[in-house]
């Protein structure tokens, strides 16, 4: 499956920010999907991810409490809420999809087959 992530931008700190991750095919209902970001000189790193039936979400803690993720299978879309945003929450954020993925895998961008290009996200101070 081809993914398209957007909705990125440039805002002050406090701000929020609606991510989408669009998918091109309607099979999109059948698969797990994770949100990384990647800061320069960093590492990828999980942010949250969503089960295709939206039974399961999870996050990392540094953003638990302030992001949030949904889904809505009938426009194969995935959403990222970001709330209260922080300069440290700067980053390319990705969503990344899998069918065969496992609950304790999650975690690891190596585990998934399809990446979006991604949508930068600049939170200044």
């Amino acid at each position: 499956v081809q993914l398209q992530a957007s909705g990125g931008g440039l805002v002050q700190a406090g701000a929020s920010l609606r991510l989408s991750c669009t998918a091109s095919e309607g099979t999109f209902r059948n698969y797990r999907v994770g949100w990384f970001r990647q800061a320069p000189g960093k590492e990828r790193e999980f942010v949250s991810f969503i089960e295709w039936n939206s039974r399961r979400t999870t996050y990392a803690d540094s953003v638990k409490g302030r992001f949030t993720v949904s889904r809505d299978n009938a426009e194969n879309t995935v959403l990222l809420q970001l709330n209260s945003l922080k300069p440290e929450d700067s980053a390319v954020y990705y969503c990344a999809a899998s069918t065969s993925i496992i609950w304790s895998s999650i975690r690891y961008p190596r585990n998934y087959a399809s990446w979006g290009q991604g949508t930068l996200v600049t939170v200044s101070s």
